[in-house]
């Protein structure tokens, strides 16, 4: 959800997992067609390492992610609901004008459950306000969209990142296969970053 505009955003995902929730993230910006400056998450495992009241540890595909896209990324204080209170107030009204209306229907895949959701958050969002003039698209357009910043030419590829020791062969181990290091670095660990084509 953007902050001045209440503009949403939702989507069915299997278990948060780390690629579901930057996929999902990358999802989100495409559909914004821009990006926040800042993301408040909540303290999900899959987006924070270590929670913390004031210096949590992101994970390291998360906070890659958002530099990429250009965004910082400040998490919610554990058990600080107002920290994120537009979210919270988000996750209502999705819940009240999407999941109410879908929930006596059967679904076979998540791509049909995606479609229909995304058929009425296209309604929720153009939706007039009760007590203010417009709506969420208006008030996006004269908002947010001045403030969201461009999409980088190509979408942030899924990485992630395992520690590994390099052996007396200057040689570390990922995914089952065998890449050398620089011979000086026998016996230290070295970070290894993986992704569908790259290691």
């Amino acid at each position: 959800m953007l902050g001045a505009s209440n503009y949403t955003y939702a989507e069915a995902v299997p278990p948060q997992a780390l690629p579901h929730w930057i996929a999902a993230h990358g999802h989100a910006f495409t559909y914004f067609q821009g990006c926040p400056q800042v993301l408040v998450p909540d303290n999900l495992r899959s987006g924070v390492t270590r929670a913390h009241r004031y210096e949590p540890d992101l994970n390291r595909t998360d906070a890659e992610m958002a530099a990429h896209d250009g965004a910082a990324v400040i998490p919610a204080r554990p058990n600080k609901p107002r920290d994120k209170a537009k979210v919270e107030a988000g996750v209502l009204v999705v819940e009240r004008w999407i999941l109410a209306r879908l929930r006596k229907l059967t679904f076979f895949s998540l791509a049909e459950l995606n479609a229909a959701i995304r058929g009425l958050l296209a309604e929720l969002n153009r939706r007039p306000f009760k007590p203010l003039p417009g709506s969420r698209r208006s008030l996006l357009e004269a908002l947010d969209r001045p403030a969201l910043k461009p999409l980088p030419a190509r979408a942030y590829e899924f990485a992630t990142w395992r520690l590994a020791k390099v052996n007396v062969d200057y040689h570390v181990e990922a995914e089952r296969h065998w890449y050398s290091v620089p011979y000086q670095r026998v016996g230290q660990r070295v970070n290894v970053r993986l992704t569908a084509t790259t290691v």
